[in-house]
């Protein structure tokens, strides 16, 4: 069955969000971080984002098999660094030499613990910017025909969503890159930076107040023990 790609009009854009989510670049360092994301998914979870109940050694297989100099991918972080909504987007080749444009293919994942905070939505966004500032003409969804957030997601930006049967696929085309859409990916990206190392600070300092307390119990419990 052929498929029509829709092009979103003005109205139908993608809004601007202004609860800013600081979303990171992730690299082949983060690989346990992604891994012990997406095995926290439950089996439900798992089969919208995967299209199978993927098991533990399937994940851990596709997350080993993720090429960082290929595709990007990238995730929101919470106070204790944990990763709880991450996206892939899957850059395809040019289907002719003679048009350098491409297609991304999108994919995304958010911890139950981490739904109805626009996660999803501000990730796809940010795949939107970073896609069409690399050349992507188009940004492919496959999901499960079930999977009404990630549909609904995609139809709010102005994708064309076709079903066949248990699965669908969205198509949205992109606008070329701007100076604007330049600069507003690196501000991003900036920012989210920024906000990575608070956190870390944050967290390094939080740890080494709990192991002072700990300390502290021990040598508490050791001098009350010596005073009996």
């Amino acid at each position: 069955m052929g498929l029509s790609r829709g092009t979103p009009s003005s109205n139908t854009s993608l809004a601007l969000n202004w609860a800013w989510v600081p979303i990171r670049a992730l690299g082949p360092r983060h690989r346990e971080r992604i891994a012990a994301h997406l095995i926290s998914l439950d089996e439900h979870d798992r089969f919208l984002r995967f299209g199978y109940a993927a098991t533990d050694a399937q994940i851990a297989k596709y997350v080993d098999m993720l090429d960082f100099d290929r595709d990007e991918v990238f995730g929101v972080f919470n106070r204790r660094l944990e990763l709880i909504a991450m996206a892939h987007l899957a850059n395809a080749p040019a289907t002719q030499q003679s048009d350098p444009r491409t297609m991304a293919e999108f994919g995304v994942s958010v911890l139950s613990k981490g739904r109805g905070r626009g996660y999803g939505t501000r990730l796809f966004e940010h795949a939107v910017l970073h896609a069409r500032n690399r050349g992507a003409d188009t940004l492919f969804v496959q999901a499960l025909s079930e999977n009404a957030a990630m549909l609904k997601i995609a139809r709010n930006a102005g994708a064309t969503v076709e079903r066949a049967g248990s699965e669908s696929e969205a198509w949205l085309k992109l606008p070329p890159e701007t100076i604007a859409s330049r600069v507003g990916e690196m501000m991003e990206e900036q920012a989210a930076e920024i906000d990575y190392q608070l956190k870390v600070q944050a967290h390094r300092v939080n740890e080494f107040l709990e192991a002072l307390t700990e300390v502290k119990t021990h040598i508490k419990g050791t001098a009350s023990i010596a005073s009996e």
